[in-house]
């Protein structure tokens, strides 16, 4: 059974950075995408950041050149450093994961229960 844990959210003032740690364990496929989910309340979840097999990423344009998405050592780890945070970006930020589809991007099959990040001005 996959099982995907976030830690890493709190609370800090706009400007400040965090840092959120992502593990998906009891997945074994060789196949893996990783990507950081966000959702505000009385919004929608948007994609923040995502992270292929190959190590290519991509970027929700209002976070490029704040955030930055990698992997880990350990397998099926990623992290998302934010920096010069900003009271919008205050949301649960979400950790997913899951195999490459050809031509169809990540499944996102797997999700964490998510990690609060809050941000005042």
């Amino acid at each position: 059974q996959v099982q995907v844990l976030e830690s890493g959210g709190g609370s800090v003032q706009a400007g400040g950075s965090l840092t959120l740690s992502c593990a998906a364990s009891g997945y074994s496929d060789s196949s893996y995408c990783m990507g950081w989910f966000r959702q505000a309340p009385g919004k929608e979840r948007e994609g923040v950041a995502r992270i292929d097999t190959d190590g290519i990423t991509t970027y929700l344009d209002s976070v490029k050149g704040r955030f930055a998405i990698s992997k880990g050592n350990a397998k099926n780890t990623t992290y998302l450093q934010m920096n010069s945070l900003k009271p919008e970006d205050t949301a649960m930020y979400y950790c997913a994961g899951g195999p490459e589809i050809a031509g169809a991007g990540c499944s996102y099959k797997y999700w964490g229960q998510g990690t609060q990040v809050t941000v005042s001005s």
